[in-house]
């Protein structure tokens, strides 16, 4: 089964070419790529397109790699035997099975996405390496061992917050998201809004590719900000002709904040728009 995009992601074919080359090679696939530029919805999107279940680890600063495989509610189990509780004889009633122990004792392959993963500390990947390597991790407290019935799809995203090991990058196949061109990322503003008027959208593209392309702003507004502006664009009624500037300056558009997320940035492109005036 191969990935050929689907209705609701526009996939380049080198994206869909890096989900088919992981899935042959039996590797993960690490995507980086600016935020905002749909890395967390490709895992959603290939599942769905190929009919496997998906689920999700969303790592946090505070992330351990051992919740991944499980966790072991001791604090319960002694409450329960205080208590006198039957349960407490069967340490299984205690063991917190974690995303990777669910992927692998599946009746069926999963896509498994292991969402910003340089959020979590250095050590994280390598605590990792050898389940994804081997497929396979033992549980002391039940002394088992779990392997996976499936190999999962994994999908590993990074926003490029911290360095990944050199170990851990030799077994993923890597894909970086290019920040959409214009033609591209006309078909993604199709697929959200089909009907939108089309010197709406000109004007739109045009403002966002200026913004964009402003030297020194902290943070680039995304394909994910682009399409926010254009939703409240369309539900404000705001025409084409309010986004055009005269004589083709730049000035500030309309419903600014939906693209621009801090305070330098929104006085950066203000003070670009003031001198061009000036210099009039």
């Amino acid at each position: 089964m191969k990935f050929q995009g689907s209705r609701n992601y526009v996939a380049t074919a080198d994206l869909m070419l890096a989900v088919n080359a992981a899935a042959t090679l039996q590797r993960p696939l690490l995507v980086k790529g600016e935020p905002g530029t749909g890395k967390t919805m490709l895992a959603e999107e290939v599942a769905q397109a190929l009919g496997m279940p998906l689920l999700q680890w969303h790592i946090k600063s505070t992330t351990k790699a051992q919740q991944g495989l499980y966790e072991y509610d001791a604090v319960s189990r002694l409450r329960d035997s205080q208590l006198g509780d039957a349960r407490v004889k069967d340490i299984h009633n205690y063991i917190v099975k974690g995303v990777l122990w669910q992927a692998f004792t599946a009746d069926q392959p999963v896509a498994l996405l292991i969402d910003e993963i340089d959020k979590a500390d250095i050590e994280f990947p390598n605590d990792l390496l050898r389940e994804i390597d081997r497929m396979e991790f033992y549980c002391y407290e039940t002394r088992e061992l779990v392997r996976a019935k499936h190999r999962p799809l994994v999908f590993i995203t990074s926003n490029n917050e911290k360095e990944l090991p050199d170990a851990f990058l030799r077994r993923c196949f890597f894909h970086y998201i290019q920040f959409p061109d214009a033609t591209t990322m006309q078909q993604i503003v199709d697929v959200h809004f089909p009907g939108l008027k089309k010197e709406l959208l000109a004007a739109a593209m045009k403002t966002f590719y200026e913004v964009r392309n402003l030297p020194g702003l902290k943070k680039k507004p995304s394909t994910s900000e682009l399409l926010d502006w254009l939703k409240l664009l369309v539900a404000e009624d705001i025409s084409a002709a309010a986004l055009h500037s005269q004589d083709d300056a730049v000035a500030v558009p309309p419903l600014v904040g939906a693209l621009l997320k801090n305070e330098q940035d929104v006085s950066l492109f203000e003070k670009l728009v003031f001198m061009q005036r000036h210099h009039r």
